[in-house]
């Protein structure tokens, strides 16, 4: 299991801790991360100029490549190669679809290891891709 691994990575605790995991436990995968810029839908996404979008997307671009950058830095420091990918959307839908379409073995996803109210409250990326990825997903809870 593991030749092609897809890591989704925002450069929080739990992304730098499922990317750590996947070249420890993958010596010999290819790995990507891959950052999601959030596009912003229903509700919200109506109150907004539809000219205000576009700078905006293309700024967090720009935060998704310099998060990106970071994710390279921890992989040279391990000596491990890393491909990189940026995507807009929503993320657990741009994670699931990218992992099938382009052949991807296992994903593997930090997870803050929140329960009970919490977890439903906030809600979970890792959750959401658990249960739609038609692959094997590993969830790297947090300490």
């Amino acid at each position: 299991m593991g030749d092609r691994l897809l890591v989704p990575y925002d450069g929080s605790e739990p992304a730098k801790d499922a990317l750590e995991y996947a070249f420890e436990t993958f010596p010999d995968a290819d790995v990507v991360a891959l950052y999601v810029v959030p596009v912003p839908e229903g509700y919200w996404a109506a109150f907004q100029n539809p000219e205000d979008r576009v700078p905006a997307v293309d700024a967090a671009r720009d935060t998704g490549r310099d998060i990106l950058d970071e994710a390279a830095d921890l992989a040279a420091d391990r000596s491990r190669d890393l491909e990189t990918e940026i995507a807009t959307g929503k993320p657990d839908h741009e994670i699931v679809d990218l992992a099938a379409s382009e052949g991807y073995d296992t994903i593997v996803i930090g997870s803050h290891g929140r329960e009970g109210v919490s977890r439903i409250m906030l809600g979970s990326v890792a959750e959401n891709v658990v249960r739609r990825s038609p692959i094997p997903v590993v969830v790297v809870r947090q300490r």
